[in-house]
């Protein structure tokens, strides 16, 4: 599911040093729930260089009045449809919401050490991280896609066979350029062979090295999501052949929480249920993803 510039490096390191969230400073709560309404607010882990589900909003201001830790930034300082689904956990539970930056490596490592409560940063569902981090529901689901540069003479996926394609670190567009297994669940098409991959921090980073000139790589796989709002900033690269696989994305949570966790994963579960029944969801999905003509785009239904 993604530098952008010094100032979000800044927030990523500062994030990693935050204190234990879950069970210090002489709480009586006995689960994650409770000592989130306790200390009254959530911490989000989501990345801010993943435009259009979570990026910086340059215009906002921290409110003065924010129960949030200094590392971490406010809902008015972030902006995007993660954005607005971690914001609406928050709103649920009463409390206000706040956001961690850790890399996405770290973040799907588990192990979290009780640095933030949830992720809710687009992961997809995989029997590897099951292993490690419980998952809500499924908030939306979005075509894995691959993307070229623009002047690039591919007339499908096939022929990028010898060819270097770009891919975020820790992603599930790792795992299948290099021919790993996403689970039983998840239906994909046979990558290319021989491809070289090139990773960066995010899968967002491989879209905007492209636009600066970068020429180590043809291409990169990511959200559909992301390159149409790729294309939507007038980015040199265009869509090449049919989705490569569907990815259903969830809020995460880490099985080595101090703290229980069942009843906040419960809570979540109960959100997202009445937001796919309400049309929030579907109304989030269209305000924020938009296809190659401007419309928006309903990712909420499993296709």
């Amino acid at each position: 599911m993604k530098k952008l510039l010094t100032l979000a490096s800044l927030f990523v390191a500062a994030t990693l040093v935050l204190t234990a969230c879950g069970g210090g400073g002489g709480s009586t709560a006995t689960d994650l729930l409770g000592a989130i309404k306790e200390r009254g607010y959530i911490l989000v882990s989501t990345d801010p260089n993943y435009a259009p589900q979570s990026f910086l909003n340059t215009e906002g201001s921290r409110p003065a009045d924010t129960k949030c830790p200094s590392d971490a930034l406010t809902t008015a300082e972030m902006q995007g449809f993660d954005v607005d689904v971690a914001a609406a956990i928050g709103d649920a539970l009463g409390v206000e919401t706040c956001f961690a930056t850790p890399s996405w490596d770290v973040i799907t490592a588990g192990n979290w050490a009780d640095k933030w409560d949830v992720s809710v940063g687009s992961m997809t569902i995989t029997d590897d991280r099951r292993q490690i981090l419980d998952f809500s529901v499924p908030y939306y689901y979005t075509p894995a896609v691959v993307a070229v540069k623009a002047d690039a003479e591919f007339a499908s996926i096939e022929e990028l066979a010898g060819q270097a394609l770009c891919a975020g670190t820790a992603t599930t567009y790792e795992t299948w350029l290099n021919g790993g297994s996403l689970g039983a669940d998840i239906e994909i098409l046979i990558p290319p062979p021989t491809v070289t991959v090139v990773t960066l921090e995010t899968d967002q980073e491989c879209a905007q090295a492209i636009a600066a000139g970068r020429e180590d790589f043809i291409g990169y796989v990511t959200s559909a999501t992301v390159v149409y709002a790729n294309l939507a900033e007038g980015f040199p690269v265009k869509l090449l052949g049919t989705p490569v696989y569907n990815e259903p994305l969830a809020a995460a949570f880490d099985k080595a929480s101090t703290l229980p966790t069942a009843t906040l994963v419960e809570e979540v579960d109960k959100l997202f249920t009445q937001m796919h029944a309400d049309g929030t969801l579907t109304g989030l999905s269209q305000k924020w993803f938009k296809d190659d003509k401007g419309n928006g785009v309903d990712y909420t239904k499993n296709q």
